[in-house]
């Protein structure tokens, strides 16, 4: 018969290692070593079993202790010792936690399954360009699960208790063995919950919960955007076994507006002017957020020029001042002339002479050097 490895070079630990140093060593061999791991590798299996023996002794400090004083005779029949192992006397389910989730997809689980967090809500909310720049309050309604009121949350008819589940006699759980392991699982029957529904309520369909909608105020800050998200703590789903509540994330849609373009805190504003007043220069009124305010276009000014007015765009979400508004000068050239306006026009071009103005002038003097 082969001689017995000793215990502690088994775990891979010295003789002055902690319960916890052991604990640990063999949790990391258990999870190498453990035959779901290695099906069919009888060579892993010996080693499981054996860092099992190893561990069983070495984790109880009575038989440590034998251990320590007489070796492995401590344990043979008749040397005084403990005659022989017993290994479904080890709690492993307590030593692994919830290592066998890894393996059989469920974690450790005792009693009632624990108080979880409620679910998280999504809200879309549309708002007004101006809205979402100096900021509103909106209230919503939101959808919600509450606990039915027919059957007070039981889920059964009449709110009647339910009875407890036949397969795990209400732990939640059902266990089996495997070799000289103990398993729990989560009852299939039950979903952990330890009771059952013969006669489910006819108003919540047996899950408890009905659907109602919710006012919630919504406080939104000024320069928010399209995609901004909003978040409201404890407005989203309830826990639906005393946890604590979900939170609502209201997020933000800003509808265009017909005169603004935004970017970023700056807002851009198109303005038409007549040709006349480009050329020789005019004060027009510009549209603002805020109202309308006077601008002076100096003469010259061609299509296309930007100018600035500033801190008449959006107020900065952190608060940190506003943002500016651009304006975008547009000539407009008119698409109908009166005899008296062509011939003023004519007269225009033949006192000024096209050839010589200066844009134009360039332009054919480019064309002239490229094309020849």
């Amino acid at each position: 018969m082969p001689q017995k490895r000793d215990y502690y070079e088994i775990l891979g630990v010295s003789r002055s290692a902690t319960p916890e140093e052991i604990k640990k060593a063999y949790r990391k061999l258990a999870l190498k070593y453990h035959p779901d791991r290695n099906p069919g590798d009888k060579q892993a299996e010996e080693k499981f079993k054996e860092a099992s023996e190893a561990y069983q002794v070495l984790s109880d400090p009575e038989k440590r202790a034998q251990y320590d004083r007489f070796g492995h005779a401590a344990f043979e029949q008749g040397a005084g010792g403990f005659g022989g192992f017993d290994f479904s006397a080890t709690n492993f389910e307590d030593l692994f936690g919830d290592l066998f989730g890894e393996f059989f997809g469920t974690g450790r689980r005792r009693g009632r399954p624990r108080p979880r967090r409620g679910e998280d809500l999504r809200y879309d909310l549309e708002l007004s360009f101006e809205e979402a720049a100096f900021g509103t309050e909106k209230t919503i309604e939101v959808p919600r699960l509450v606990t039915c009121d027919a059957c007070h949350g039981r889920g059964t008819k009449d709110g009647v208790e339910r009875p407890t589940c036949p397969a795990c006699r209400g732990t939640g759980q059902v266990r089996y063995q495997q070799g000289f392991f103990t398993i729990a699982k989560t009852c299939g029957q039950c979903s952990g919950e330890g009771t059952v529904i013969r006669d489910p309520c006819r108003a919540c369909r047996g899950v408890g919960w009905v659907e109602k909608r919710f006012p919630v105020k919504v406080r939104i800050p000024s320069g928010v955007d399209t995609g901004t998200r909003l978040r409201l703590r404890g407005e989203g789903e309830p826990s639906p076994n005393g946890g604590p509540p979900g939170d609502l994330y209201v997020v933000v849609k800003v509808q265009e507006h017909p005169l603004f373009q935004r970017d970023g805190v700056n807002i851009l504003c198109e303005v038409p002017v007549s040709f006349a007043q480009a050329a020789l220069g005019a004060e027009i009124e510009v549209p603002t957020l805020e109202g309308k305010v006077k601008m002076k276009v100096p003469a010259g000014t061609q299509s296309g020029t930007l100018f600035r007015l500033k801190g008449k765009g959006v107020p900065n979400i952190q608060g940190q001042g506003r943002g500016d508004q651009l304006v975008r000068i547009v000539v407009e050239v008119p698409r109908k002339l009166s005899q008296k306006q062509r011939e003023l026009l004519e007269e225009f071009a033949r006192v000024s002479g096209e050839e010589v103005h200066p844009m134009t002038k360039g332009f054919f003097e480019k064309v002239k050097e490229i094309f020849g």
